[in-house]
């Protein structure tokens, strides 16, 4: 299993080809899921590349603070996802 890794700032018109396009230049991109919003379907500007550990750890030096799309982005490790209390109605 590979790292994850957090891609924000991503702009609206990037898409999960370009994504994987430009991660595949550091190594076997595992997965690439983009982040969209439930009701509307649009991109909720970030999302998760998954690569091996020493192409994820080279991908986020070199891409973190790139240009892409006139955004620049923010790359990172994925931290787990934190729990959140259940909605109350």
């Amino acid at each position: 299993m590979g790292i994850s890794i957090y891609v924000g700032n991503l702009s609206f018109d990037s898409n999960e080809q370009a994504i994987r396009k430009l991660f595949e230049q550091y190594g076997t991109v595992h997965s690439v899921k983009m982040i969209e919003d439930r009701d509307t379907g649009r991109s909720r500007g970030f999302g998760f590349v998954e690569m091996d550990a020493d192409a994820a750890n080279a991908a986020i030096q070199a891409l973190n603070g790139k240009d892409l799309d006139g955004r620049a982005l923010k790359v990172n490790e994925a931290r787990p996802r934190e729990a959140r209390p259940p909605k109350r109605w």
